[in-house]
């Protein structure tokens, strides 16, 4: 019982993962300002991030967790450096 429970709650969890990126995926398209751009990228990072830990949990392998910090890490960098640019004009001092 414990065990298809936490299957479907797996999947469901995805599908929602899955309709939230479409959303952040519409938002990076369609934002009228960068900042809203920057905020769906990150939006988009996150929730893929969290759609591989999901994705590794259901299958049961290690290799999506890993997969998971790495993009965790480039995009906090990236949003970072984005948000630095779009206030200074410049990445690198």
């Amino acid at each position: 019982m414990s065990g298809a429970v936490l299957h479907w709650s797996i999947v469901l969890a995805q599908l929602l993962l899955a309709f939230g990126m479409a959303c952040a995926a519409y938002r990076v398209l369609r934002g009228p300002r960068a900042q809203d751009r920057v905020l769906g990228l990150d939006t988009l990072y996150v929730t893929t991030a969290i759609l591989l830990l999901t994705y590794g949990i259901r299958t049961g392998t290690t290799l999506y967790f890993e997969a998971a910090l790495v993009i965790a890490l480039l995009g906090f960098v990236g949003t970072a450096a984005m948000a630095k640019f779009l206030m200074r004009g410049e990445v690198i001092e």
